[in-house]
């Protein structure tokens, strides 16, 4: 059975990899062969010379590293808000009469929107762009958090409430551990928008210390090489991400049975 599964994986491993490099080998050709101009298309070899640069010369760690502490703060700041906010709605009946339609109508302005209004509360520093980063973290886990703590198996609360569970007891050994797995979903996909928001409070926000900062400086120099070493950072670390999502959620879930 662990050979199988080993299998299985390095097959859908190969099946990955294979549209990413087709895409590279074709974008080097194209650079090299002159099918595509290479003042916006520059070849491999010039993308990885101008990221030897960044990095000796310029502190590409530490850009990355400022983006990735933004990421984290807001993530966390969200997440703790987020499970906390869709607890309450989903417990409290009077709060979701009252609260609930209202988030509904909020949820569907665009992310991009609020930017305006945080830069009002929160200026345009740093303060700012972790807010931005909660509040992307914030809404997938309020809605997963909520539908979960709503689906909550009725016999489970007829149970609490024949022991006379006080809130906090029926909280922490019914409706968490029932919504866990929408907890995990909203988690996962948390995470992912955090890392989208990064970047875009980096970009659209005051310029700073950060990858989103490099485009930046890349696109107002037209070097383009310097603008595709910081989108192929951030393709790699929002990758990197979605793996530790989905084992997070894995761990999260790991009391489950496994389907393969």
């Amino acid at each position: 059975m662990t050979a199988a599964i080993a299998s299985t994986r390095l097959i859908r491993f190969r099946r990955g990899v294979t549209l990413p490099i087709l895409l590279l080998i074709a974008w080097e050709v194209s650079s090299r062969i002159g099918l595509a101009d290479p003042r916006f298309l520059p070849s491999l070899e010039d993308v990885a010379i101008t990221a030897k640069r960044e990095l000796v010369d310029h502190d590409l760690i530490g850009e990355l590293a400022f983006s990735l502490m933004r990421n984290i703060a807001g993530f966390l700041i969200g997440c703790v808000a987020g499970v906390a906010f869709a607890s309450l709605l989903a417990l409290s009946r009077t709060a979701d009469v009252l609260i609930t339609p209202t988030f509904n109508g909020l949820k569907q302005i665009s992310l991009l929107a609020w930017i305006p209004l945080i830069s009002v509360w929160f200026g345009f520093g740093e303060q700012a762009k972790i807010a931005f980063v909660a509040l992307a973290a914030f809404i997938p886990i309020v809605l997963n958090t909520y539908e979960g703590m709503r689906n909550a198996p009725a016999d489970l609360v007829e149970v609490g409430r024949a022991l006379r569970f006080n809130a906090r007891q029926r909280i922490l050994r019914i409706f968490l551990p029932a919504a866990m797995p929408s907890i995990a979903t909203g988690v996962h996909l948390g995470l992912i928008y955090s890392w989208l928001a990064t970047v875009g409070a980096e970009y659209f926000l005051s310029v700073g210390p950060g990858i989103g900062g490099l485009v930046i400086a890349g696109r107002e120099r037209f070097d383009m090489a310097l603008v595709m070493v910081g989108v192929l950072i951030l393709g790699l670390v929002g990758f990197l991400f979605n793996r530790f999502a989905y084992a997070l959620e894995s761990y999260l879930l790991r009391w489950r049975p496994q389907q393969e």
